[in-house]
């Protein structure tokens, strides 16, 4: 890629990010419907998110007060204005809107996040993600 292509690119991340990442307010909230924090479950189980506040959408949707949800398994939340990252089996973007998946891991303990981002995976903080515990036996 030359460098004309890449200022390029960069600059319109940087303009869509500015355009989609209001900052929700005080009554917006992300939650588990399932599981369950504390839930012994077995694997492939059932992820259900809900969102109060804000819109569910897809990645991409450049509509104010919106974004899609996003997984971290034994990771903390995602600092307000930081983007998500790439994907790995620790991170996992919902970026069609879904609000429930199924999960396989192995035996263990497990700590779930659930960080809510607007359309360019751009994290809107602690206040949009939610933790449990949760052991797979």
């Amino acid at each position: 890629m030359k460098l004309r292509e890449f200022i390029a690119i960069l600059g319109f991340a940087t303009a869509v990010t500015g355009c989609v990442s209001k900052i929700p307010g005080p009554a917006a909230s992300v939650s588990f419907i399932e599981p369950v924090d504390g839930a012994v479950v077995t694997s492939p189980f059932k992820i259900k998110f809900a969102v109060t506040g804000m819109a569910v959408t897809f990645s991409g949707d450049m509509t104010p007060n919106t974004g899609h949800h996003h997984l971290l398994v034994d990771r903390e939340s995602v600092q307000e204005g930081t983007s998500i990252g790439y994907l790995d089996y620790q991170k996992m973007h919902f970026n069609r809107g879904q609000t429930e998946t199924q999960l396989s891991l192995p035996p263990g303990p497990y700590k779930l996040t659930m960080q809510f981002a607007n359309s360019v995976h751009v994290s809107y903080g602690v206040s949009m993600s939610r933790t449990i515990n949760s052991t797979v036996k």
